[in-house]
């Protein structure tokens, strides 16, 4: 006997708004809801299912068995299954049992909006709320001024189930992290955290990437609650939350989205558009309706009610093109001959077009790697849309550059000069992100040549020219002290490493390099436009020595820097100036503080009225070995 009662959420409206692909909060009516029908309290489920015969709801109140609390098929073709079961409360574990009505084939299915899911390696969905009261008022009424394309942005990228452990190794809590974390990286003066994803994974080493449970926080860590009071608790010390989100691929786990109903309802059915080979994984269907209202809702999920203040789009390149990682013969060009998915360039300006329509405040950040065009500009004008990009050409040419032998760098200063011919063709963030210190990569510390003296300073040169270089922030967790083993996400980072002087100088730099960024209007008021850059020097590569000028919206309070990127010291070295007055130092990552040799110019400097490089007045500096030096005019 079916003990389900007729009772539904949707609308006729959302009904045509779900077929047309436009329903962009489907979290709302999809899914399991704690209600009250007719005075009875509940919980009303609602799935998606279209080639379905039958869906039942089993769990742990009917002993898994299916047929008892079957849901009625909506009349209106949608394919939605929908119910309500009396009685049931918070904290009751169910899946979908779903029949196929094309081949007989029954699959046993985790809610794909399930708010909560089991702890794996078990795989239920909880009927959960999402009630909270937030006390972050103060930041979500102003992140607009703190998360502008001209403000400071240095992002500090975390992987929770590795950050730091506790006793016998377990994971530390959402609210654990919400004390230790919080402290840290306010400590260090990093502006925003970007968590890796925290929606639920079945398997503890695809590192988060590979979702089953798309609007469910991990269970690893505790409650979808206690998550909310580490993204409260950082708003509170005034620090934004990116979200990594992986809308590219997912696991075909027996549990997951994977052939959902008995046919390939999220992944495109054709294999070539719908497999992933590098990952095993499928691929969305980005041209059905249903599929981008499911996805464009997830995004707007947990930035309404998680209050995220980014994301961070995983795989964007792998999404773009319909050859990424296949041979010849291995995919089929679209209708007008070429390798682009236009499917996929739809979905993400959509995409885009929605959040920035529905948030203020809020960015949306590319992890996409080759030159495809625009991809950081509005859609109105032909771009993807979103906020920024990240630049993989910066990172691998800068590290390329910098694990030379310091004597070699003289024949490849190109490769760091390069990065300035394209660098204003999006808004880019510069990244030093986990994909550079796992698979034999070395941590990006012993990616450095020489001497232990010389790698730690090759490292505080390299941060050094991070961040004086235009563009936005992101550092993996490890690499502001000096990780010195590769990234593993089995254990805690080596906090130890930070009782010696050579790593807490690293923390120090990076300390030092975020206030430098985040009070020198310079280094980011013009931060993705040519007019906040100005060589002064960059064909010096007989010393292996660039000089540059950031400029902010008041020429006063431009910076002037020089990188010398050999060990030796350069006594009275002469750059152009542009204007009269003095130079003031207000960073010299070779101070003794941060583990260098304390060498370096003090006090105000006087502008010689000597031509030099080009320009009218110029000016003798002491260059300490592999160093940025940066100078304010007085």
């Amino acid at each position: 006997m079916n003990k389900v009662l007729t009772h539904s959420l949707f609308t006729d409206f959302d009904i045509d708004l779900f077929k047309a692909g436009k329903h962009f909060r489907l979290y709302e009516k999809l899914g399991a809801h704690l209600i009250e029908v007719d005075g009875v309290k509940g919980v009303y489920f609602a799935v998606w299912a279209p080639t379905a015969q039958s869906v039942s709801v089993v769990g742990d109140f009917n002993y898994w068995t299916g047929g008892e609390h079957q849901l009625q098929v909506r009349w209106d073709s949608s394919g939605i299954w929908e119910g309500f079961i009396p009685q049931l409360e918070k904290g009751v574990l169910y899946k979908y049992k779903i029949e196929s009505n094309s081949n007989g084939i029954v699959t046993e299915k985790a809610d794909p909006f399930s708010l909560y899911c089991e702890k794996p390696p078990h795989t239920a969905s909880v009927v959960w709320d999402l009630e909270y009261n937030w006390k972050d008022e103060n930041w979500m009424q102003s992140r607009q001024e703190k998360n502008g394309l001209d403000k400071p942005y240095s992002v500090y990228e975390v992987h929770l189930g590795s950050w730091k452990r506790g006793e016998n190794n377990r994971f530390l809590t959402y609210l654990e992290l919400a004390e230790d974390l919080v402290a840290y990286v306010k400590e260090t003066g990093f502006t925003h955290v970007e968590f890796m994803p925290i929606m639920e994974y079945p398997y503890d080493p695809s590192w988060g990437y590979q979702l089953t449970g798309y609007f469910a926080p991990t269970s690893r860590f505790g409650k979808p609650q206690d998550f909310m009071v580490l993204v409260d608790k950082l708003h509170q010390a005034g620090i934004g939350v990116i979200l990594d989100w992986v809308p590219s691929h997912f696991p075909d786990d027996a549990h997951g989205l994977g052939f959902f109903d008995g046919s390939n309802l999220y992944e495109h059915p054709d294999r070539r558009k719908g497999y992933h080979p590098d990952w095993k994984s499928l691929v969305f269907n980005y041209g059905r309706n249903e599929v981008r209202a499911f996805l464009i809702s997830n995004a707007v999920f947990w930035l309404q009610y998680y209050h995220a203040d980014g994301l961070r789009v995983d795989a964007v390149a792998s999404m773009l093109y319909l050859d990424y990682s296949r041979k010849e013969g291995e995919w089929e060009p679209n209708i007008y001959g070429g390798r682009e998915n236009l499917d996929t360039i739809s979905f993400l300006k959509e995409f885009n077009e929605v959040i920035y329509a529905n948030f203020s405040g809020v960015q949306t950040i590319a992890e996409e790697s080759t030159s495809f065009p625009m991809v950081s500009r509005p859609t109105f004008t032909g771009g993807l849309g979103f906020g920024m990009k990240w630049m993989m050409g910066w990172m691998h040419d800068t590290l390329k550059y910098f694990q030379k032998e310091t004597v070699y760098r003289k024949y490849h200063q190109n490769e760091l000069t390069f990065s300035m011919t394209y660098a204003f063709t999006e808004n880019f963030m510069l990244p030093f992100s986990h994909d550079e210190v796992v698979y034999g990569k070395k941590s990006i510390a012993n990616k450095m040549p020489g001497d232990e003296w010389q790698k730690f300073a090759n490292l505080r040169l390299l941060y050094g020219y991070m961040f004086t270089h235009p563009g936005t922030k992101l550092l993996f967790m490890g690499s502001e002290f000096g990780q010195s083993d590769e990234w593993s996400f089995e254990k805690s980072l080596d906090w130890h490493l930070l009782q010696y002087d050579y790593h807490s100088g690293i923390k120090k730099v990076i300390t030092g390099l975020n206030h430098l960024y985040r009070t020198q209007p310079a280094l980011y008021e013009k931060q993705f436009s040519g007019e906040g850059f100005e060589w002064i020097n960059y064909s010096d590569h007989q010393n292996a020595i660039l000089s540059y000028i950031r400029k902010g919206n008041n020429p006063n309070e431009n910076l002037v820097i020089v990188c010398n990127f050999t060990p030796v010291v350069r006594e009275n070295y002469r750059i152009g100036i542009p204007q009269q007055g003095k130079l003031v130092p207000v960073f010299n990552s070779d101070e003794k503080q941060y583990g260098g040799s304390g060498i370096g110019n003090s006090g105000s400097l006087k502008i010689d009225a000597s031509p030099y490089d080009g320009r009218d007045f110029s000016i003798e500096l002491i260059l300490p070995p592999l160093s940025v030096t940066v100078y304010s005019f007085e």
